[in-house]
């Protein structure tokens, strides 16, 4: 449906996408990205070969790791197939004056990285890297996937942090002080707090995301005993399956829309969660 909304037109199956379409772009859910990936070599291996190489663009918010191991599956495809490691860092494109379309958009950044530049294709690349605000940041496969897994654990892991102190807060009793405390002191974190009311229809993706970011930080990172990204998706979880939040859908938004619904939900979801514990 929101295909059809944004008036794009559809296909019958992926034989025909992947035969006529210059550029896929992925974007799915994390535990989504193989499966995708696999979808299309499959169509591919069974179909006749195609004239023009076909721009497979990974934009998924997966660990390098992932991203390197979906990359080693288009290999036998040989060039036919040119596999870009990519992410999207931001929100979703907004028009900055409704009224006025033309005076600009404010766009997600999407660094991308691996053997092939999208912006040297051919085939309307420096088009396309443009429109997509897209930048290549490097050589090798994971590097784009790690700078997402990066800016996205600054961003949700706070969220993560304010979810549980203003929660806890709650709790005691002392969220109107905390919330004045932030305000008078003109801590960003107040302000980065907000990101709380937008996080409830997304908690269920998160949980995926957040295991790819302990993935990389342990893998790559080094951090292989701290996990602390583990940690963060368990509580994603816990908002996505034990709460009222967990139903919310961005279009049909009820519960969560300021601070204190938010830990109010929480606060509820963990004494049932405890309830059930001690029955």
């Amino acid at each position: 449906m929101r295909a059809i909304a944004a008036s794009i037109d559809l296909v019958d199956s992926d034989a025909d996408l992947a035969q006529q379409a210059d550029y896929i772009l992925s974007i799915v859910p994390p535990h989504d990205a193989e499966a995708t990936a696999q979808r299309i070599i499959s169509a591919l291996t069974n179909a006749p070969a195609r004239t023009e190489p076909l721009y497979y663009l990974d934009l998924n918010a997966i660990s390098p790791r992932l991203a390197r191991s979906i990359n080693t599956l288009f290999q036998p495809l040989g060039d036919h197939v040119r596999f870009v490691d990519g992410g999207i860092i931001g929100g979703p494109p907004t028009c900055q004056d409704p009224q006025h379309p033309e005076n600009g958009w404010s766009r997600p950044s999407i660094p991308m990285s691996g053997r092939w530049d999208v912006s040297e294709s051919p085939v309307a690349g420096p088009e396309l890297a443009q429109t997509l605000h897209a930048r290549h940041i490097g050589p090798n496969v994971g590097a784009a996937s790690g700078l997402k897994m990066c800016f996205a654990a600054l961003h949700k892991g706070f969220t993560a942090l304010a979810v549980e102190s203003f929660t806890t807060a709650h709790r005691l009793g002392v969220l109107g002080e905390l919330k004045t405390e932030l305000a008078e002191t003109g801590s960003k974190a107040g302000q980065m707090a907000q990101g709380l009311v937008k996080m409830p229809p997304k908690a269920y993706r998160w949980v995926r995301e957040m295991e790819e970011i302990d993935e990389t930080f342990a893998e790559d990172g080094g951090f292989e005993n701290e996990r602390i990204f583990a940690a963060v998706a368990r509580l994603y979880d816990t908002i996505a399956t034990g709460t009222e939040l967990g139903g919310e859908i961005t279009e049909k938004r009820k519960r969560g829309q300021t601070v204190d619904d938010v830990a109010e939900c929480m606060s509820e979801g963990l004494e049932q969660r405890k309830a059930r514990k001690t029955a």
